[in-house]
């Protein structure tokens, strides 16, 4: 059974492909998002989240999907942030790695 902070690949793509309004938040490391991304997504870093939190205010009570690599440290982040009040945060099960096996079956994985 999924944990209730995640949401999976597929759905994330619907909500993308159907015009939702979310913020896509990638939270791992500057170096990682040179390597491969999604696009749409906003990187804050999660070593440089509590730092930039006053950037997500704005989204506070809308929807936000926060990705990784295999969906850990976003599971954190998606916790850490409904603890500081954000209403819908979800992370995505499996990360980008996920999203690439699943979605974009030609993204580089590492």
């Amino acid at each position: 059974m999924p944990h209730p902070l995640e949401v999976d690949c597929v759905s994330v793509k619907a909500m993308l492909t159907a015009g939702q309004p979310f913020l896509f938040l990638d939270c791992r490391e500057q170096n990682e998002c040179d390597q491969v991304r999604i696009a749409g997504t906003t990187l804050i870093p999660m070593s440089e989240l509590a730092a930039r939190l006053a950037e997500l205010e704005s989204h506070k009570s809308g929807s936000v999907v926060v990705h990784c690599h295999h969906g850990g440290r976003s599971l954190r982040v998606a916790s850490w942030l409904s603890q500081q009040g954000f209403a819908n945060v979800k992370s995505m099960a499996g990360g980008i790695d996920e999203w690439a096996l699943t979605i974009e079956p030609g993204m580089a994985r590492y």
